[in-house]
């Protein structure tokens, strides 16, 4: 499936009818998980992509060239649609411009541009700042003219929920739409009420990250949501296994003991697809 393909599967998926929830992936193994496992999507977060190449928390000190080489790496290994967060494309307008430009050549299906002050103000909490709307529709205008490909997905991303509330935020849902993105990420305050109002002014398909136990599947299929982020516990699930082993080991345990606790041989041999080099290595080198 070449790059076009998983974008066009990726619409199909925001023009469908039912809400799908992501894979959380932050390198080609997991990736790959999420694909034999029949994920239909893969999402890789900023937050995400910054502990995994710097080791860095959340406050996007990673550049626009790691995070594109990471985006790489996973799409060459997976055969799946990857959406990324890619933060407020890396400074003003004509960076987000750039920032289509490279992520779009490294095969993701479709990137989210959002409207907050990043990196963080002097003197503000993360998050809690959002640039004006005018600078906003600027951005998304510039995000749509960077891209070569036609199928790849702009979603314009917004936490007013949070910071303007229901108006505020459907008056940028309506904005962002004129200027054409292909969908709307609500990120932040997320309930059921700011769910269905914007549902109701905006025709653009709906994803989502957080919210209320509230927000059930069938509530948000009816409110147009095509896909809901469940969180990042496939990193801090990996993350968990890694220390409890290395700890383990540390603390004298034979590794004998640890096996069943572990990937099996079989299974590390599925994810790098061992079967597929021992037969190019047939092929090509005896």
């Amino acid at each position: 499936m070449n790059s076009t393909q998983r974008r066009e599967q990726f619409r199909a998926i925001l023009e469908g009818d039912r809400c799908v929830h992501p894979a959380s992936v932050f390198d080609p193994i997991s990736a790959r998980i999420a694909e034999d496992l029949g994920f239909e999507v893969a999402f890789m977060a900023g937050s995400i992509a910054s502990a995994t190449v710097l080791g860095a928390p959340d406050l996007v000190v990673l550049t626009l060239t790691e995070f594109a080489e990471q985006i790489r790496r996973i799409c060459r290994a997976a055969n799946i649609s990857l959406v990324v967060d890619a933060d407020h494309g890396y400074g003003n307008a004509l960076n987000v411009r750039r920032t289509v430009e490279e992520l779009e050549t490294g095969g993701l299906a479709g990137l989210t541009i959002e409207d907050t002050v990043l990196p963080q103000s002097f003197g503000t909490a993360k998050g809690e700042e959002l640039i004006s709307l005018e600078e906003g529709v600027g951005k998304m205008k510039a995000a749509l003219s960077g891209r070569q490909d036609p199928s790849l997905v702009i979603i314009a991303r917004t936490s007013a929920l949070s910071t303007e509330g229901v108006d505020g935020t459907v008056r940028r849902a309506k904005a962002y739409e004129r200027a054409g993105v292909d969908a709307l990420w609500l990120a932040g305050g997320i309930t059921r009420e700011g769910v269905s109002s914007v549902h109701a002014e905006v025709g653009l398909p709906l994803l989502m990250g957080g919210g209320g136990g509230d927000l059930t599947d069938d509530f948000l299929t009816a409110n147009g949501v095509r896909v809901a982020h469940q969180g990042h516990l496939p990193f801090a699930g990996a993350v968990k296994g890694v220390y409890d082993t290395l700890k383990a080991l540390r603390d004298g345990v034979a590794p004998t003991e640890l096996r069943d606790n572990v990937a099996s041989a079989e299974l590390i041999g599925q994810l790098t697809r061992r079967s597929d080099y021992n037969r190019w290595t047939d092929e090509f080198l005896n």
